[in-house]
């Protein structure tokens, strides 16, 4: 990285992050900003926080004249451990960094730790005001903030802490931001939260996700395809099944947040659905959507798992037939309850980390290889990879990004299809 006079953003963590990325690269432009660098960080693993740290010291140096900003998740949660970093201008909190005024007056070189905060308390923020954006640098499919913070207390998770309560967008924002989106030639919709499902609670009428994914296709008909981030099965609703089973714009691929397969370390997590739970979802999903495929994050070595306990685990994704499995070895947060609970050796955690990744790569080769022979539209992205409307990824080479093309899968390389635009003959 090396900024010139411009301001460069550095994303950490999820899709949400990424959308407010934009919205905070804006707003500092607004302010008047220039010759900068901010951190939008993510603190759902230690690894997580290590990593931000770490690329801040590296942008520092790379670039000794810049004004280094630092937000997101980690700032909120960790403020005073990033304002005591001599290579940081300031600390703004998750709702400071979305303002414009938050960038202005930027404190001088080398001021005392305590003099670059600008953290509020996130469980004062009761409402997420609408961020109208018309462009994601270097994104082809356009993401839509509908819902922030979480009313739930996992006992592992510290993201609660950093994004407040749960708050919901009003819907006619939110149609407001996808028409600007497909005006801007985005053919993708994705929506985003840190609790999506949970969207609407806090709204008169109580709408649900469902509802206000229906009334989105239903005002913006230019909307070729929407998606969804992570949801938590327990939550949907049957508007959203209604659109599982009848609406071929709405994408057949869902993330979902199992966490576990093991209903007592489930219940240790404060999780709200079972494994049965999980079991019945999908079984219901892919009889309303044979072509549903799904993705998951899984948490290994979680205080107290067992051998028996970390195969129930391995057996949920195996029975789900889980295409995307994202795995995270446990990393106690400070402040959760789980970082009380007796903890695994670090070894452990990480060698049941390693093999459950080794179930995600055979379920994943799994799902490519009964991919070969079918047709798809493929999105094609940046990089030289698309994906088709289950979200699998595609090896695109020489395809132009933004452009929704007709393949037919030809075979893979073990990470990505490989395609062949429908019509046109093999060399």
């Amino acid at each position: 990285m090396d900024t010139k006079a411009g301001i460069d953003v550095v994303t950490f963590g999820c899709r949400l992050n990424t959308y407010e990325s934009e919205v905070m690269k804006v707003e500092a432009e607004q302010a008047g900003l220039h010759n900068a660098i901010l951190f939008n960080t993510c603190a759902v693993t230690s690894e997580a926080v290590r990593q931000a740290r770490q690329a801040i010291r590296r942008a520092r140096r790379n670039n000794p004249e810049a004004r280094i900003v630092v937000t997101g998740c980690a700032a909120q949660t960790e403020a005073s451990v990033f304002a005591a970093m001599p290579e940081v201008d300031l600390v703004l909190g998750n709702e400071e960094k979305l303002k414009s005024e938050s960038y202005q007056s930027l404190p001088d070189f080398g001021i005392a730790a305590e003099e670059k905060l600008r953290v509020n308390d996130i469980m004062s923020v009761t409402e997420t005001a609408p961020q109208m954006i018309a462009h994601l640098d270097g994104h082809v499919r356009g993401f839509i903030q509908v819902q922030n913070g979480c009313d739930h207390r996992c006992t592992f998770c510290i993201i609660p802490y950093g994004r407040g309560n749960s708050r919901s967008v009003p819907m006619g924002a939110v149609v407001d931001q996808a028409r600007q989106l497909v005006e801007s030639g985005y053919r993708e919709v994705v929506l985003t939260g840190v609790d999506a499902t949970s969207y609407g609670a806090d709204l008169p009428g109580q709408p649900s996700l469902g509802k206000l994914a229906k009334t989105l296709l239903r005002l913006v008909p230019e909307i070729e395809r929407l998606r969804l981030s992570s949801i938590d099965s327990i939550e949907v609703d049957t508007d959203l099944l209604d659109l599982i089973a009848d609406e071929s714009r709405f994408m057949p691929h869902l993330h979902l947040s199992l966490q576990h397969g093991d209903d007592l370390l489930l219940k240790r997590m404060k999780r709200r659905h079972s494994r049965q739970d999980a079991l019945e979802f999908v079984s219901h999903v892919k009889q309303l959507r044979p072509s549903m495929s799904f993705g998951a994050d899984m948490i290994a070595g979680f205080p107290t798992e067992s051998e028996e306990m970390f195969a129930n685990a391995e057996s949920l994704a195996e029975e789900i037939g889980i295409s995307n499995l994202h795995v995270f070895p446990y990393s106690p947060r400070p402040g959760t309850p789980a970082a009380r609970m007796p903890q695994l050796d670090r070894r452990l955690i990480k060698e049941r980390a390693a093999r459950l990744r080794q179930t995600a790569d055979r379920l994943r080769l799994r799902h490519l290889n009964a991919q070969v022979g079918s047709r798809h539209k493929v999105l094609v992205e940046n990089g030289g990879v698309g994906h088709t409307e289950d979200f699998t990824a595609v090896a695109t080479p020489g395809l132009t990004p933004g452009d929704l093309v007709a393949v037919t899968i030809t075979g893979h390389n073990d990470r990505h299809l490989e395609m062949q635009l429908v019509g046109r003959s093999a060399a």
